[in-house]
């Protein structure tokens, strides 16, 4: 098992090619549990970890946060502040997202999270509590104001009255007065679209300002989006991929075909609040590459995460676990080489159905 160090972007941070992701800690996943899986994930190399304000999912009032403070509490036990990489995220509303008329308890929810001063100031401030630090790595934007497809949306709808969000360079500027006063070192994208990537960018450009250095977006063998435009623009920017939700939520593991519902699972909690990977065709797709892994002789779980470690964009590959021994599972997939015959059988299949699940 050998894990691989990228830099991230132009900067000077080198996170390992797996990333732990931990929206699931005070959820699904209690502190001890949590301790357990970051103390497997470090000794074993890993020195990225990810989370976010709005953590742990599904989000609610009573528990925003606590993922943090998880978080924090176990990096401020284990003295390992300068050995790891720490990444967070900053909500905002959106007309599709989550942020639209919900999350009130952050800010006032809605409308009032912008990607303003005055929010950047008290979301960053709150992070750095609950995370027991005085800067993070890796600040992220969750997702974008702009009226733009997420979250299971795939098609542009423009809207001339679409007009209410932070100018992207107001946004920047923002950032590099945090950077100023030393309370993050870099910022990072994440459900953003190849016009947004390229804005912020040639504007952090233009005016000298901090550049982006990742985006995480998601990624997997029913999603692959990212290929179509904003994958040139990692490799031509160098603005790598975060790639979150790897295998689909679970469901590319195939526990959930034939109607199953396994305990304490995403899709069993909260069935109508992730619906972006069900959908027939994503069925019938995952049907197929759980079909592949066994003509193979290979664990899906290893195939599907080992394809999104073979891209060429992707700076880090997000893994989320709900308990130690799915994080065992997911890292065997570095003992697996996918061979150039497998790969086209892949292909085969994406062709055959491109993107079931966005």
């Amino acid at each position: 098992m050998k894990l691989k160090y990228n830099k991230l972007g132009n900067s000077d941070l080198k996170v390992s090619n797996i990333c732990l992701g931990t929206m699931t800690f005070g959820e699904q996943t209690n502190k001890n549990e949590a301790y357990k899986i970051m103390d497997y994930a470090y000794d074993c190399g890993i020195n990225f970890f990810d989370t976010a304000e709005m953590y742990p999912i599904y989000p609610k009032s009573e528990t925003q946060g606590l993922t943090e403070i998880i978080v924090g509490d176990w990096i401020n036990k284990k003295r390992l502040r300068d050995k790891v990489v720490l990444a967070t995220k900053i909500c905002s509303s959106h007309p599709y997202g989550i942020g639209a008329t919900g999350l009130k308890w952050i800010r006032g929810g809605g409308k009032n999270l912008k990607f303003n001063k005055k929010n950047f100031e008290q979301a960053i401030d709150d992070s750095l509590k609950r995370l027991k630090t005085d800067f993070i790595d890796l600040y992220q934007l969750h997702w974008p104001e702009r009226l733009v497809p997420i979250f299971g949306q795939l098609n542009f709808q423009y809207d001339p009255n679409d007009i209410d969000w932070t100018p992207i360079l107001d946004v920047i500027q923002n950032l590099e007065s945090l950077k100023k006063k030393g309370k993050i070192k870099h910022f990072g994208l994440s459900n953003e679209t190849a016009w947004g990537i390229t804005k912020f960018i040639n504007t952090s450009e233009k005016h000298n300002l901090l550049r982006p250095v990742s985006v995480q977006n998601g990624y997997n063998l029913i999603n692959r989006v990212y290929d179509i435009s904003n994958s040139e623009i990692s490799m031509r920017e160098n603005i790598g991929l975060l790639a979150y939700s790897p295998l689909a939520g679970g469901r590319l593991t195939g526990k959930y075909l034939k109607g199953n519902r396994p305990s304490n699972a995403r899709y069993t909690l909260w069935p109508g609040r992730f619906s972006r990977h069900h959908t027939v065709k994503g069925e019938i797709s995952i049907s197929k590459y759980n079909d592949l892994a066994k003509n193979f002789n290979i664990n899906i779980t290893d195939l599907a995460n080992a394809f999104v470690l073979t891209r060429p964009f992707v700076s880090s590959s997000i893994f989320g676990v709900t308990k130690l021994s799915q994080l065992e599972q997911n890292l065997n997939c570095l003992n697996l080489d996918l061979s150039s015959e497998l790969l086209d059988e892949i292909e085969k299949i994406h062709i055959a159905e491109p993107n079931p699940c966005v």
